[in-house]
């Protein structure tokens, strides 16, 4: 007696198709699992046989070998007690075959019978739609969140005998209801930050072009306060990007069960503490990290050189790829990562300037090298952040400053211009304009061409650096409804990358051109 049912298992952040097949013969009573199943896995025999018990559809002593199809993949997790059980059933004849014809099922059984929540269903349930499956049984507390990708059947099951009586046709298959999003909460508003005009148009245009920004600043000067209010000003996720977020935190088993589909942008802030592995990602089986989880949000590492100058290296690659590779003896595995980086640090040790640092020569050069060049070279804007004086404090708001939803409304504005101009056949945002495409998307002036050059030989900007500088440009452009690079947004896109350093020289003067902060609005 042979069956086959149809399964699936997560594979970094992937659903991947998985053949069940159950082989009973006559002989010892032997139950073998084959196919590089996990620990999990092979302890499922134990829940599956208690389960089955507890239907009162106790199986006779037979050979028992069950087969998980690639059988050159480890198989790990859960969720392949529900399709053995569903196997085992069609073998001894007590399910008919043609009702699993063009199903899957995925589910954890316990031992009474029940059937379990198991993680990353999004992923199975898109799998399922790709392998154009009709339906997809889950459990009852993955059935909102799996009916949140379209265009597949997904059904709820809470137990093991109402599945039985669902494949026996003694009662229908209850549709899971697609869940609601959660309302987004009240973000905290940019207008609430007094003064700080350099940094609040720092992070105007790193939200409108998804660049990454680097502050530098005594304690208290609001740098933790600014990074907040980010997630503020950005635009909202749309349905394929939420489904993206989502299916990376139902990997990593952080989603609400009652609201489980993710409509905010993820912010993510570590603690300095965190691994290597914690960052990017790993453990056996490997397990999304922090830049996986920020993905299409922001990623806040805060007190930037209090990191382990070994964790921090590990950012170079993911962020110019946006994912990050675990590899493996067996396997290696992808995940998503392009975050949008934003980071504070002190200018030393102690954390003041001027006079009041009590800081050794040798201890802030000390402080500062734990941040590598080529890092830094990745990061779009460094600024520093001054602090905030006594009138600005106790003085009434300005009127004049835009609200966290006026700077909004100009990122979308700016992101639509972005969305319109198309690299490599599809919309990106300026941070992740393909460099070979760099020269023709940022067109400059001539007085803009001559301030570029200028600034590359003062500052001796890598080719890299370059990039990033005409990218930052474009994106005051666009925020600017400008098509060509003018040398305002040359030399504002300069003073920004140069950040830390501090202003542009005018080509062929002596003295320096302060850009000055532009309007948010």
């Amino acid at each position: 007696m042979l069956a086959v049912v149809h399964s699936y298992w997560v594979h970094g952040v992937e659903g991947q198709s998985v053949r069940v097949e159950v082989k009973v013969q006559k002989g010892l009573p032997i139950f073998t699992v084959v196919g590089l199943p996990a620990g999990a896995v092979r302890e499922g025999k134990e829940r599956v046989f208690a389960a089955l018990a507890q239907t009162g559809l106790a199986l006779p002593p037979r050979r028992i070998t069950v087969n998980l199809a690639p059988a050159d993949l480890p198989k790990s997790g859960s969720g392949f007690d529900l399709p053995i059980a569903i196997a085992l059933l069609a073998a001894f004849g007590h399910v008919p075959p043609a009702s699993l014809s063009r199903s899957a099922f995925v589910g954890e059984l316990g031992l009474d019978g029940s059937v379990r929540r198991v993680r990353g269903a999004i992923a199975l349930a898109m799998r399922c739609r790709a392998d154009g499956r009709a339906r997809l049984f889950v459990p009852g507390g993955n059935a909102g969140e799996a009916s949140a990708v379209p265009g597949i059947d997904v059904a709820g099951v809470w137990g093991l005998e109402e599945l039985i009586g669902i494949l026996r046709g003694e009662r229908a298959p209850v549709a899971a209801a697609a869940s609601q999003p959660l309302p987004p909460a009240a973000q905290p508003d940019l207008r609430e930050v007094r003064g700080q005009a350099l940094a609040k148009r720092a992070l105007m245009i790193a939200a409108a072009g998804g660049h990454s920004l680097l502050m530098s600043g005594p304690p208290g000067a609001g740098k933790t306060m600014l990074a907040r209010r980010l997630p503020g000003i950005l635009p909202p996720l749309s349905e394929a990007e939420s489904l993206e977020v989502t299916r990376v935190h139902s990997v990593a088993g952080l989603l609400d069960q009652d609201h489980p589909v993710k409509t905010v942008r993820p912010f993510r802030a570590p603690h300095h503490t965190i691994s290597a592995g914690g960052l990017i990602g790993g453990g056996n089986p490997p397990r999304p990290g922090e830049i996986s989880l920020a993905h299409l949000g922001v990623l806040f590492l805060d007190e930037l050189p209090e990191f382990s100058r070994a964790v921090l290296e590990t950012l170079r690659q993911p962020i110019e790829s946006g994912y990050a590779r675990i590899a493996r003896v067996r396997h290696t595995v992808t995940f998503p990562a392009r975050f949008q980086l934003l980071a504070a640090m002190n200018p030393c040790p102690c954390g003041m300037t001027g006079d009041d640092c009590i800081c050794r020569d040798r201890e802030v050069h000390r402080y500062r090298s734990r941040l590598s060049g080529p890092l830094l070279d990745r990061v779009d804007l460094q600024i520093p952040v001054a602090p905030v004086g006594w009138e600005q404090l106790t003085g009434a708001a300005d009127a004049l400053q835009p609200d966290s939803g006026a700077v909004r409304e100009a990122v979308v504005r700016a992101r639509a211009r972005q969305a319109v101009r198309r690299c490599a056949g599809r919309p990106v945002l300026n941070a992740l304009v393909p460099a070979r495409e760099v020269m023709e998307v940022c067109r400059l002036t001539d007085a803009g061409e001559n301030l570029l050059e200028e600034g590359v030989r003062r500052y001796r900007l890598s080719a890299r650096s370059v990039h990033r500088t005409l990218r930052v440009a474009r994106t005051i452009a666009d925020l600017a409804r400008q098509e060509r690079l003018s040398q305002r947004a040359v030399a504002e896109a300069l003073r920004l990358r140069a950040g830390l350093q501090a202003a542009v020289t005018a080509p062929g003067s002596g003295h320096l051109v302060h850009s000055p902060p532009q309007p948010l609005g």
